[in-house]
């Protein structure tokens, strides 16, 4: 039997066919690499959470008085460690003009690094100092002009219950070109959810466009980095109620950067209760819907 020749006009269906198909590939691969980078970057956030330094070992913020502020397991102190987690009685912070010491009882077994401590200026020092007792870990902070003792418990329920954050799907339309304004000189109030408000350097404002619209951010610094708190239309619905952070590289030689709102990421607060999380300025509330990044957590 004669085979059949393959007309010109099937050649050219064949030949477009397999363009399309090759585009197609190409366009999935990219697609998969960027998928990749965010899945990668969502993994590291939360062997981030889960460290020894993270944020859902929080077992207590203790405010500290002026003077002595007894501390331990056992109710009868100022500050009362979790039950079977410490001795009942491990001594004293002492709040003096600005500076905090640790006087401890003599069997309290309290250690910096490998050395047991006995009396110790803990506040300022010129390295951070975090002490240890059995699995707890504390050190102190500092919020406006009051001074507290953050409390980890490395055995914490929040670790022992953490499994994952759920996000919205990954999509590359969230990744948006923005402009930096820069605003040299610039504070901006922010509030943290205590009530303390601090004045912070914002070295610009970001502009950018999102369904034809405009929309601004005012951006704080971290470190090398860009810092931005906002709020959105899916906060208390789908999203953690007093809104998200994201970071941001720094803009190039022609001021542009990227929001990739694929990786806003929810605050310390949304996981525990002993975090002093700043909140995102009124001008930094978008009057959008941003159905990307992390949701909400656990009952927050």
């Amino acid at each position: 039997m004669k085979k059949q020749q393959q007309t010109p006009y099937k050649s050219v269906l064949s030949f477009l066919l397999i363009i399309v198909s090759l585009f197609a590939f190409k366009k999935t691969e990219e697609d998969s690499a960027y998928e990749k980078e965010i899945k990668a970057w969502h993994q590291q956030r939360i062997d981030n959470l889960k460290k020894e330094n993270g944020w859902l070992n929080l077992a207590g913020l203790f405010w500290l008085e002026e003077g002595k502020n007894s501390f331990g397991s056992n109710s009868d102190n100022k500050i009362v460690f979790p039950k079977d987690k410490s001795k009942p009685f491990l001594g004293d912070f002492i709040l003096s003009k600005n500076e905090v010491y640790i006087e401890t009882k003599a069997d309290a077994e309290i250690f910096n690094d490998e050395q047991t401590v006995g009396k110790l200026k803990i506040f300022p020092s010129e390295k951070n100092i975090t002490l240890k007792h059995q699995s707890l870990r504390w050190f102190v902070i500092k919020r406006g002009d009051r001074y507290a003792i953050r409390l980890r418990d490395l055995e914490s329920p929040f670790l022992k219950e953490f499994h994952g954050i759920d996000t919205f799907p990954i999509d590359e339309k969230w990744k948006i070109k923005a402009t930096f304004e820069p605003t040299i000189g610039k504070k901006i109030p922010i509030i943290d959810i205590t009530g303390q408000t601090s004045q912070q350097d914002s070295p610009g404002t970001l502009h950018f466009t999102i369904a034809g619209k405009n929309y601004t951010l005012d951006a704080l610094l971290e470190g090398e980095h860009l810092f931005i708190l906002f709020g959105d239309k899916t906060n208390k619905v789908e999203t953690y109620g007093s809104g998200r952070f994201l970071t941001a590289e720094k803009p190039d030689s022609e001021g542009v950067t990227y929001l990739d709102f694929n990786k806003a990421y929810n605050p310390p607060c949304a996981f525990t209760p002993y975090a002093t999380c700043p909140l995102p300025p009124k001008q930094n509330q978008l009057s959008i819907e941003i159905k990307a990044g992390e949701k909400n957590y656990g009952h927050h």
